[in-house]
């Protein structure tokens, strides 16, 4: 058997997708795998922000389409740029086991978050950062930050930031632990759902595949995600406001918070709920239906006036 593994081709995702590549020859010796780099929107748009250019989709939708034409027979994706919806004829057969959830803030001098100047500029692309962050410090100035990694790091001197804030599990995957100034709990920075997770996607008629894929399936880190993306599903998938949640399995139980904030960080609504794994969609639905009741109706509605 041969594998065609599609990937995006920053630094990141081609260890992500070599990580993934090597646990299929170990699992299934002989086989030929190879990596192909498809350039998606939002590597070749980063001076636009996302929402402009139709969300976080953007990082997947043309490797999605290559899997559907038979370009590749497998997509790596990191599973926080994964929309809420799968295009039909596709699906994701295994879930790797999850890295660190938790955002880190890497800053100027080592300054942690609590002692941050008043306007301190700080980097991100993210409306889920951007908000918590306002949310914990009012006056912040958020400064829009798109690119890899290496590249949103000097930007905190080319643009005279105080630092940025990003992923904790693609600076770990990295190697660059020295660069991380402080991590931030997910008490005080809810992850992005998905976040620190590695899906892998085929086609759903692949059933040879899928049964060598499953053996590298983590059941916990699946019913996390599994929770997660419901919570998002059922908010609407993609809409333009701040979302985050975080799914954690103890044994047979999954504990799921949920956020939904207003963009500038002055309304963040929050709540959690814990039920069996084997309800991990259901968790995810209910806990929307609670932030829905809690004032996130009335948040999708200023965001549907905002488009």
């Amino acid at each position: 058997m041969k594998i065609k593994i599609g990937t995006r081709g920053s630094k990141l995702a081609l260890i992500q997708a070599n990580l993934v590549a090597a646990k299929i020859r170990k699992e299934a010796p002989g086989t030929a795998v190879e990596i192909h780099v498809i350039k998606t929107s939002g590597d070749v748009m980063q001076d636009v922000s996302l929402l402009k250019i139709g969300g976080k989709g953007v990082f997947v939708k043309e490797i999605e389409d290559a899997l559907l034409a038979g370009g590749i027979d497998l997509a790596v994706h990191s599973m926080k740029d994964v929309p809420g919806e799968t295009p039909e004829g596709l699906a994701f057969c295994a879930v790797l086991p999850r890295e660190d959830v938790r955002d880190i803030l890497v800053s100027r001098g080592n300054v942690k978050i609590e002692f941050m100047p008043r306007g301190a500029r700080i980097g991100t692309g993210s409306l889920r950062r951007a908000a918590q962050i306002k949310a914990m410090l009012p006056d912040v100035v958020i400064v829009s930050l798109r690119g890899n990694i290496d590249t949103r790091l000097d930007k905190i001197e080319k643009e005279n930031l105080n630092g940025i804030i990003l992923a904790a599990a693609a600076l770990k995957r990295l190697g660059y632990f020295q660069k991380i100034t402080q991590y931030l709990p997910v008490e005080l920075m809810l992850p992005a759902v998905g976040q620190g997770a590695l899906g892998l996607q085929i086609r759903e008629t692949d059933h040879a595949l899928a049964g060598i894929l499953a053996r590298l399936n983590h059941a916990p880190t699946a019913a996390e995600i599994t929770a997660e993306r419901a919570y998002l599903l059922a908010l609407g998938g993609g809409c333009c406001l701040p979302i985050a949640a975080y799914g954690k399995t103890e044994g047979g139980n999954l504990f799921l918070e949920g956020m939904m904030a207003a963009p500038n960080g002055t309304i963040v609504i929050r709540d959690k709920v814990r039920g069996s794994v084997a309800d991990a969609e259901e968790l995810g639905r209910e806990l929307a239906r609670i932030i829905l009741e809690k004032g996130g109706k009335k948040l999708l509605n200023l965001c549907t006036e905002i488009i």
